[in-house]
């Protein structure tokens, strides 16, 4: 093991440093000039770069981190957290890209309400602002994780540090500067995971020593996961991405329908080799180092190659983080913005901005109140998965059964919905049934039982037989 001297450190702190100010220059030199801008890079962005951006958000610091995380614990099968991403990709490119882009929406609230009205909207916009919070709180984790390993700084300090660098990108950039900037992030992530792989493999002697000493479980299909724990993943991960907010956003700066739908492919492709990854280098850890805590099964690997490599996988974990952050942060106060401010105060173009930028800077440092009560990164990831899937759920009645349109329904399956995920997820998924079945199940119930209910009373309002009415006395 690599025990780093002072300078060591200093040179690898220095190389953060320099790739922050770097990217910093750029995110100024881009930075969005309107709301428009800001919001949706004025519907001008190629769909290579939308696809890279949706990659990345999706494959961030929480799950790079995460993923291994649970491959160390279950096996390579981890990779499904992130594969089932890819199949999510395809399915939205499939079904949704094309349809949401010419709703002329950047919100999935917005497009919610053009189905269930104003209350509907409201209820969704909350939820999903919920939702990605929890979202960012493990992001926030998952960056703290590597940064401090290679720093020796404690964990709330890291966080801040990601707090601080992530809300300056994002809230001076809007998804403009984001999304350009995010093909320089991703290029270096991509490099640091291959660097971490090829590390990994040398330092176990390949995949054969692996295999022959570690339980056969650790290299199957499902590991110790079982089937119903993969269907929830991919149900879930799917269900968030035709509902998550950043995902329609960015495909919404796309130059078209068609460059749209393009995008969200490419995105999916662009997974799977990632995923695997990620899965053999958690099982890595696990076989060399069987003893660390489960969090650091990525990050301990920094501390077994050379300053100057090390320092090149820590920029990739920065660029990760951001990345991750700054989409998420971006989303959040978007809603806000149109959901909740500019509908209340009808601002003039200059002032919407600054409040955007306001608002941006708040969204970027609250989650540190909460990072040190963050449980397993990766089931906090799908949990809030669960509760995007509740407004997919919702969107996709109204879409392709559209006899249910009751916008009272659609309310109280969203409101059910995210409280019974909420408790059967702090239960710890009583009766072994994960927290996606039920936010999958919950609305539709709902939804069904408020049309059963409505036809019930119509029935009784009917009038009575030939016309004849009771009469008062009767």
């Amino acid at each position: 093991m690599t025990q780093f001297s002072g300078t060591d450190t200093a040179i690898i702190i220095g190389m953060v440093v320099v790739y922050i100010a770097i990217t910093a220059w750029i995110s100024i030199r881009l930075r969005s000039k309107t709301t428009k801008e800001f919001m949706v890079a004025g519907r001008s962005t190629p769909a290579v770069v939308i696809a890279i951006l949706l990659m990345s958000e999706y494959i961030g610091a929480k799950s790079t981190i995460g993923t291994s995380q649970e491959a160390f614990n279950v096996g390579v099968a981890a990779s499904w957290s992130v594969i089932s991403a890819s199949i999510g990709f395809v399915f939205f490119g499939l079904f949704m890209a094309k349809r949401l882009y010419k709703s002329g929406e950047f919100t999935i609230s917005g497009f919610i309400a053009q189905k269930y009205g104003k209350h509907a909207k409201l209820v969704v916009s909350a939820i999903m602002i919920y939702a990605l919070f929890i979202v960012n709180v493990g992001n926030y984790v998952s960056g703290a994780a590597a940064i401090s390993t290679v720093m020796h700084i404690n964990l709330p300090t890291a966080a801040l540090i990601t707090a601080v660098v992530s809300t300056i990108y994002f809230a001076w950039g809007g998804l403009k500067s984001v999304a350009y900037v995010t093909i320089l992030h991703s290029a270096v992530k991509l490099l640091g995971i291959g660097i971490l792989v090829w590390v990994a493999m040398s330092l176990t002697g390949g995949i054969a020593p692996m295999m022959k000493a570690m339980p056969e479980q650790y290299f199957t299909w499902n590991g110790m996961l079982s089937g119903s724990t993969i269907g929830a993943w991919i149900i879930g991960t799917a269900g968030a991405i035709f509902s998550t907010q950043f995902i329609i956003q960015a495909i919404s700066g796309a130059k078209s329908a068609e460059e749209a739908r393009k995008a969200t492919l490419m995105a999916g492709v662009l997974c799977v080799p990632i995923a695997i990854a990620l899965g053999v280098i958690g099982v890595a850890a696990k076989f060399l180092f069987p003893d660390i805590t489960s969090l650091y099964a990525l990050p301990v690997f920094l501390q077994h190659m050379n300053p100057l490599l090390s320092g090149v996988v820590t920029v990739s974990l920065v660029a990760s983080i951001f990345v991750s952050v700054s989409t998420v942060a971006l989303a959040i106060a978007s809603l806000i913005v149109k959901d909740f401010y500019v509908p209340r105060y009808n601002p003039s173009p200059e002032r919407e901005l600054r409040a955007t930028r306001l608002i941006s800077f708040v969204v970027g440092f609250l989650p540190l109140i909460f990072v040190l009560f963050v449980p397993q990164i990766l089931a906090l990831s799908f949990f809030t998965r669960a509760l995007r899937l509740t407004v997919t759920v919702v969107a996709l009645i109204g879409i392709y059964l559209p006899f249910f349109s009751s916008n009272r329904g659609a309310v109280w399956a969203l409101i059910v919905a995210t409280i019974a995920t909420t408790i059967w997820y702090l239960l710890g998924n009583p009766f072994g049934i994960d927290n996606m079945y039920i936010a999958l199940g919950t609305p539709a119930i709902v939804m069904l039982l408020e049309k059963m209910l409505l036809r019930s009373n119509s029935l009784a309002n009917l009038p009575s037989d030939h016309g004849r009415v009771a009469h008062r006395d009767a």
